[in-house]
């Protein structure tokens, strides 16, 4: 068996947990994308209101902020800062052979705290709540990076 097959099921766990993460990614996108059809608003870019297919009445204002459209570009942005470091610490984590049990629980409670940041920001929970979820998931990733470090540098 090698380390980054599917015959390990420690990198079967991170295949699971990144493509979730890749969906999370790409779906809040789509979701922001959603949101601006819906409204009509909350353009980013100056060429968005121009008469097209999809905007067949540009009007100036609707470049202004709206906060339903913001809110969920708002949580891309923050997918975009944590996720990736997910999928590189997930990967490095593998090739240092952790036990199976403590990949599946850093690893799905990764995704499961990614998944409640994103309920606590879309239902306007408070910054605390966001937070604690927002930090289960950094010290997850933080914890992945430390103990292949510690790997690494136990074996050298």
């Amino acid at each position: 068996m090698t380390l980054f097959s599917l015959t390990n099921p420690v990198f079967e766990t991170y295949v699971i947990a990144a493509a979730l993460m890749v969906l999370k990614v790409m779906g809040q996108g789509w979701m922001t994308v959603y949101r601006m059809m819906k409204s009509n608003s909350g353009l980013a870019s100056p060429e968005d209101v121009q008469r097209g297919i999809l905007n067949k009445s540009p009007d100036p204002a609707q470049l202004d902020r709206n906060d339903y459209v913001d809110r969920s570009r708002r949580m891309h942005r923050n997918d975009l800062e944590n996720i990736p470091a997910f999928w590189v610490a997930g990967l490095l984590f593998v090739a240092v052979n952790p036990a199976l049990w403590l990949a599946q629980v850093l690893m799905y409670g990764f995704v499961l705290a990614r998944a409640a940041h994103f309920v606590a920001y879309a239902t306007k929970q408070t910054h605390e709540i966001r937070a604690t979820f927002y930090t289960t998931g950094s010290l997850i990733v933080i914890y992945m990076a430390l103990h292949t470090l510690w790997a690494v540098l136990s074996a050298a």
